[in-house]
């Protein structure tokens, strides 16, 4: 029997991760979110470097279609936290303020967040659950794992249920190139999508709502393929591939001397198969795997996945 005020940890603090952790913090559970890297947000993920230069080198942007998400993100703007950003589409984007963590950093504020704890291992002990990572452990009664698919059952025992209806999960690659202009060099008004070219994105991302005007940034995206052929080159080498490509839609001469360059390899970006379910649970619903990984490729998909494990473990209260 699962305790009124169940401990419960949460693995992952992207949308998923945040979302659940945040809901069943509002139902008083006792929550502990854990996240192998320094920031949160997942792909929601803001790089900053020397010189003033911000980029959103994962998720560009989000856009609501539930009434929930929709809501979510109406908070979140009344905040501040986040932005629309005026683009021609039927449905408004939205950014986040400053960077694409500022969304991430509304959904933590509240939330027990331990950040550069890797966990190693998740093995049934007495009755719980037993965290393991390097230098510490503990015992949960509830876990809720949200990393990307392949990565779900590498703490997890070898034959654990979990390993199979993820396998039938199909994720691609993304590598992104980061930009950073010269002082006094041309602000390029360009924003588009080419998915069957081999640079799939390019975008002035300083002329996003609430950036700093003092630098030019851009950041660009290769399609599936593309990163498929480069995906295990060294970052600057696939950066230097990709400097041309971009120069060739930018401008020669505006790309010719950057003050800033550096590439990014997301090996989980998108979800091209998803699992068609909004989570997995073990048969005594105490440990549950989620993420856009199980409904699709969008930011909202997450947040569902994530806002429905909440929900069924407080149903079982």
């Amino acid at each position: 029997m699962v305790k009124a005020r169940p401990k419960t940890a949460v693995i992952g603090a992207g949308m998923a991760g945040l979302t659940c952790a945040r809901e069943l913090t509002r139902r008083g559970l006792d929550v502990v979110i854990f996240d192998k890297g320094r920031g949160l947000g997942g792909r929601m993920a803001t790089r900053r470097a020397d010189g003033g230069f911000q980029f959103d080198h994962g998720a560009q942007y989000v856009t609501a279609r539930s009434e929930g998400f929709a809501s979510m993100l109406d908070g979140a703007e009344a905040a501040g936290a986040v932005a629309r950003w005026p683009r021609d589409r039927k449905e408004p984007a939205y950014v986040g303020v400053p960077g694409m963590t500022g969304l991430a950093k509304h959904l933590s504020l509240g939330l027990n967040t331990r950040k550069q704890v890797g966990i190693e291992s998740i093995v049934k002990a007495h009755g719980c659950w037993k965290l393991a990572w390097e230098g510490g452990n503990d015992t949960f009664d509830l876990v809720v794992v949200t990393a990307p698919a392949p990565q779900i059952g590498a703490p997890l025992p070898d034959a654990h249920p979990f390993n199979d209806p993820q396998r039938t999960v199909r994720m691609t690659p993304c590598l992104t190139l980061m930009v950073g202009l010269r002082s006094g060099a041309e602000r390029p008004a360009i924003c588009h999508r080419t998915p069957d070219e081999d640079i799939s994105w390019i975008v002035c991302d300083s002329a996003k709502p609430g950036r700093p005007d003092a630098t030019t940034c851009i950041v660009a995206q290769a399609s599936s393929d593309w990163s498929l052929r480069h995906l295990e080159r060294d970052r600057d080498a696939f950066a230097q591939l990709m400097l041309p490509l971009v120069a060739a839609a930018v401008g020669a001469d505006l790309m010719a001397d950057p003050a800033y360059l550096s590439g990014h390899r997301w090996r989980y970006a998108f979800v091209s198969q998803p699992l068609g379910q909004p989570f997995l649970a073990d048969k005594a619903e105490t440990l549950f795997a989620g993420g856009d990984w199980c409904l699709g490729a969008k930011a909202e998909h997450a947040w569902t996945s994530g806002q429905a494990i909440a929900e069924k473990i407080a149903s079982g209260l």
